[in-house]
């Protein structure tokens, strides 16, 4: 845990009572803050309460007397309005701020040199994340990892000599970070997204554009510039002076890195030479894991390390479970759960990365369907569709792709296998990859990933 002692002697307002939430208020009492915390739910605020954390109905509090209202990212800071707490907060002219400004100001007053590498972005953020810090690890650093990966920020190893940060953020952070610093900051790439807590397009490019302007003096931001959005963004932070590393998978750009097939090659002055092979690292495979590796590479470069050890750090490699994730093989039929693309835009990442498809999809729908996936129907072999959705996919995909409605993820995962196993193809690929949410039939897509994994265990036992 790290102690926030910036709010010493004060009292800290706080609401949300999940992870970050209870980490934020173990880190400001070991801080000697006065805590005060509330949440809508009552089971939460009894396991706070149980934990030693003092609560109080914020609607009963004289704000007059709090320095800070800490909020969880998950409550609406200002859309579609903001949560009653903040409102409260914000008649009373009391800032608003999050885990992962406690975390930026605590190290800017105590540890100002220590390494941070944040990373945000709408698609690949936990991948290069873990990444980072996979190269950083087996490299030899100590290298803590957090943020919206999992770990909350203030439950990460406290400061000290030699300690690496690297952490996912949100844009529901960026928005309690105003202070953020990062050493290297990334930006992957952005599409519409959470446009309900933000209003608009605009508005969510903004908050994502934040964490790499600002990066501090000597730092470096890295920004995929194969949108529109982080195209502009790389233009005016550097116009502003930051050093800016562009990534690109889509075409060579002249100051950094781009991907050429599976290699990833780096550009300088116009001039460009081989940095590093993706080939046969199964958990880097497709161009959206290619721009996940470079920005990777070029962190983890800013930070000291070598072309060798880097690659030795990707080679090493073993992804993240439910994101284009190996699980096993039978025969010429390789088995892939990639539960976390819970949207046609996620989808699209894995269906480019293979062909001869035997696609499982399917679950509670988001708006638009599989429509925008049309250029990789080609690609499928056969649908198996499951949950709510199946009847409309069945439609969509009609006269373009075989489809059968399984029902299940168990029943589809035996379809497919079979099918995929009788193909003839070089490498069939039994797909996991829903581009739906999975609450329909499952709590969340972790379930979801973790029912398709035993399933694909218990085949590959069979004799």
């Amino acid at each position: 845990m790290i102690p926030v002692r910036i709010f010493a002697g004060k009292t800290v307002a706080l609401f949300g009572l999940g992870l970050s939430g209870l980490a934020s208020c173990r880190a400001l009492m070991a801080g000697e803050a006065d805590v005060v915390a509330c949440d809508d739910d009552q089971k939460k605020v009894a396991e706070a309460v149980a934990a030693g954390i003092a609560t109080v109905d914020l609607r009963q509090l004289n704000w007059s007397s709090v320095a800070a209202l800490v909020l969880s990212p998950g409550v609406p800071l200002t859309h579609p309005a903001p949560h009653w707490a903040a409102a409260l907060a914000n008649e009373a002219e009391v800032e608003v701020i999050g885990d992962v400004e406690l975390f930026e100001r605590e190290r800017a007053g105590s540890a100002p040199d220590a390494p941070l590498v944040a990373i945000t972005g709408t698609n690949g953020k936990s991948t290069t994340t873990a990444l980072i810090a996979h190269i950083l690890r087996s490299a030899g650093r100590d290298a803590q990892m957090g943020g919206n990966i999992g770990v909350p920020i203030l439950a990460l190893e406290p400061f000290a000599p030699g300690r690496d940060y690297v952490i996912e953020v949100s844009s529901y952070q960026i928005d309690l970070a105003p202070s953020l610093r990062p050493t290297v900051g990334i930006l992957l790439n952005l599409s519409p997204d959470h446009l309900d807590r933000h209003g608009a397009m605009e508005n969510y490019a903004a908050i994502k554009r934040r964490l790499v302007a600002g990066v501090g003096a000597g730092g470096t931001a890295v920004v995929g510039v194969d949108d529109k959005y982080c195209r502009a963004a790389a233009d005016a932070i550097e116009r502003a002076g930051t050093r800016v590393v562009r990534i690109s998978v889509t075409g060579p750009v002249r100051d950094g890195f781009y991907a050429e097939g599976t290699r990833i090659v780096r550009a300088s002055g116009g001039k460009a030479h081989p940095f590093a092979q993706l080939a046969g690292i199964g958990s880097l495979r497709g161009a959206h894991n290619a721009q996940n590796a470079a920005c990777a590479i070029a962190a983890t470069l800013a930070l000291g390390l070598d072309v060798q050890t880097i690659q030795r750090g990707l080679m090493s490699f073993p992804g993240l479970a439910h994101r284009m994730q190996e699980v096993g093989r039978k025969g010429n039929v390789l088995f892939v759960n990639d539960s976390k693309a819970t949207n046609a835009d996620s989808a699209a990442r894995a269906l480019a990365s293979f062909s001869d498809i035997f696609w499982i999809a399917g679950g509670k729908p988001k708006a638009g369907g599989i429509t925008g996936l049309a250029e990789f129907f080609p690609r499928i072999r056969k649908a198996y569709l499951i949950g709510e959705s199946a009847e409309d996919f069945a439609v969509t995909l009609a006269g373009k792709a075989d489809t059968a409605i399984a029902g299940t993820l168990e029943r589809a995962v035996e379809m497919a296998a079979r099918d995929a196993g009788a193909s003839g193809a070089k490498e069939a690929v039994v797909l996991l990859s829903p581009a739906c949410a999975s609450f329909d039939q499952y709590p969340n897509f972790e379930v979801r990933g973790d029912a398709f994994r035993g399933l694909v265990r218990a085949l590959l036992e069979r004799k």
